[in-house]
């Protein structure tokens, strides 16, 4: 394996000339500067990116912690992190916490011991000092930590009053609501928040039905939809804290010989690909999944070089109404 000084040697120029030009450093004339990577090129040389990161105190990579990224709203948001993370000129190292605190505890020591330039925040199973510790670019996705520290979330509470306005100006009056564990203190907590106020203000007596800690464990939605519509068989409206809740209750619906939306209508949240997949296609609320990773590259990249930044990002949602409403 070609080394450094394997290039300077070839080249005809010093080691420290070549490490300028790597590391873009100083005066180099355009000339050596092809000459170098052009013996790099025929020599196959890789440049040591530790090495390079520990001299300019920069890695170039950022770090990505989801609960799980076989979910499709965090499989879909890793996606659009990845790419404009990309596009400018940075690296992403995705970690996968499964909401276990231990799990994330490491995950962040191991980002913390490769240098990363910041780290995204989508799992938050941690006490607010381990985040506050970190003393590097951070910024949180859906859940408010510190005034410190920046976060971002789509408008959830319009979201869910979008969506249980929706319910209630299409006549449903028995109209439940599965959310995700409200102990967690997330601020899509604000979607039941709204939900609540629209029951209230529309005289409709609730139900909610939260799921267990672990908010993205798919075994236990089908039990929760069973148990509803077995407890409730006259429920005519429900509304999803997510779509892929709200894609059990379709396929739950179909075994209780439900039809949707003349018996029941259905509304989810997110907006992910697989909303307009199902049968019938999802009515949702649009996070703007794509904007979320974009805002949170550049959160981070901003307080890298110490640029002005918003320390709250609450973006717009939208109603999508497709077929179960």
């Amino acid at each position: 394996m070609a080394t450094i000084h394997d290039v300077a040697k070839m080249a005809k120029v010093s080691v420290t000339t070549v490490s300028r030009v790597l590391n873009n450093r100083g005066y180099i004339s355009e000339t050596t500067r092809n000459k170098v990577f052009q013996t790099m090129k025929e020599l196959n040389y890789q440049p040591n990116e530790l090495a390079r990161s520990l001299l300019r105190k920069q890695s170039n990579v950022i770090g990505l912690i989801i609960p799980n990224v076989a979910h499709p709203f965090f499989a879909e948001l890793a996606s659009h992190v990845e790419r404009y993370a990309y596009e400018n000129g940075y690296k992403i190292m995705l970690c996968n916490s499964h909401l276990d605190p231990v799990k994330e505890k490491e995950y962040i020591d191991m980002l913390k011991r490769n240098r990363v330039d910041g780290i995204i925040m989508g799992s938050h199973t941690l006490e607010v000092k381990e985040y506050k510790e970190l003393h590097s670019p951070i910024v949180t996705i859906d859940r408010q930590i510190s005034e410190e520290i920046p976060f971002i979330s789509s408008d959830n509470y319009e979201g869910g009053r979008l969506a249980a306005q929706l319910l209630v100006d299409k006549g449903c009056r028995k109209i439940a609501h599965i959310c995700g564990n409200l102990e967690l203190q997330l601020l899509a907590n604000q979607r039941t928040a709204a939900f609540r106020d629209v029951m209230a203000e529309n005289e409709i007596e609730p139900i909610i039905i939260q799921t267990d800690m672990n908010v993205f464990d798919e075994q236990q939605y089908e039990q929760i939809m069973s148990r509803l519509f077995a407890e409730h068989p006259e429920i005519d409206g429900l509304f999803a804290t997510s779509d892929i809740i709200a894609s059990f209750a379709v396929k739950e619906c179909r075994k209780a010989d439900k039809h949707i939306p003349e018996q029941i209508k259905i509304v989810g949240y997110d907006d992910v690909s697989a909303a307009n997949w199902i049968t019938p296609s999802l009515t949702t609320i649009r996070q703007p999944i794509a904007e979320i990773g974009r805002v949170a590259v550049d959160s981070i990249i901003r307080q890298m070089n110490n640029e002005p930044l918003e320390h709250r990002y609450v973006l717009e949602v939208e109603l999508v109404e497709r077929l179960t409403t």
